[in-house]
């Protein structure tokens, strides 16, 4: 019961990608298209509002709900962040969705893009298995 806040959460965040068509399939080729700003103007939106977050966080010294600090550590360069991006942007184009909103578009009816859901999750184990091989 008491993680039940969590689901009404992600219930609101996912009405709020699919009234926002964030989700739509045809939103996203127009991204990939470069045929509407609508996209990009989302992501741009959520990529400002994470940058304000982590300044504040940072310099007001934000604490969590229980008290403890949040440490946020430094990221290091690798060129297998080039490969990954890339990888999962030829996905998102392909299949017309990213992890993100595949349980929203699940929810709306979109019963063929369990086979994505699927996928990535067999991608993230086959990942989880040769990580330790892959290129630093």
């Amino acid at each position: 019961m008491k993680n039940l806040k969590y689901l009404f959460v992600g219930i609101f965040f996912g009405i709020i990608l699919v009234k926002s068509e964030v989700i739509s399939w045809l939103r996203i080729q127009e991204m990939f298209r470069f045929q509407s700003f609508h996209m990009y103007g989302v992501i741009g939106t959520a990529v400002l509002v994470g940058i304000i977050s982590v300044q504040l966080i940072k310099r007001l010294n934000i604490k969590t709900i229980e008290g403890e600090k949040v440490t946020i550590m430094p990221k290091q360069f690798s060129k297998g962040q080039i490969y990954g991006g890339l990888l999962f942007g030829f996905g998102w184009a392909l299949t017309g969705a990213c992890p993100g909103p595949l349980f929203a578009q699940i929810g709306s009816g979109f019963a063929v893009v369990i086979i994505t859901l699927l996928s990535a999750i067999g991608g993230t184990w086959v990942y989880g298995y040769l990580r330790e091989r892959l290129p630093h």
